[in-house]
């Protein structure tokens, strides 16, 4: 083989490790990608189980009331409004929380697009 053909040999095969690199960067970003996900899935879990344990503890305080009599001198318009206050932080606590789930996927998927 002459001088030429080796160089152009050698190239190619420069060419052909330098693909193979990239294909393994990608592979490796994959399995990143992948280990993100299962930390946001572990991370959703966790916090199923704590809205969870959140309800629970509101039926406890729910059923400590009802044995307390529901506080006797309290009218029931009081018990009411301060049961619809009640609801309406519960429903600011959801928002949050869907803002939070907002941001994060938005901060995902710039993440994926930075790739």
């Amino acid at each position: 083989l002459s001088t030429l053909q080796n160089t152009g040999i050698e190239r190619e095969r420069e060419r052909e490790r330098e693909r193979e690199r990239e294909r393994e960067r990608e592979r490796e970003r994959e399995r990143e990608r992948e280990r993100e996900r299962e930390r946001e899935r572990q991370r959703e879990r966790e916090r199923e189980r704590e809205r969870g344990r959140e309800r629970e503890r509101e039926r406890e305080r729910e059923r400590e009331r009802e044995r307390e009599g529901g506080g006797g001198s309290e009218s029931g318009r009081e018990k009411g409004e301060r049961e619809r206050e009640r609801e309406r932080e519960r429903e600011r606590e959801r928002e949050r929380e869907r803002e939070r789930e907002r941001e994060r996927r938005k901060k995902g998927s710039d993440i994926e697009r930075r790739k």
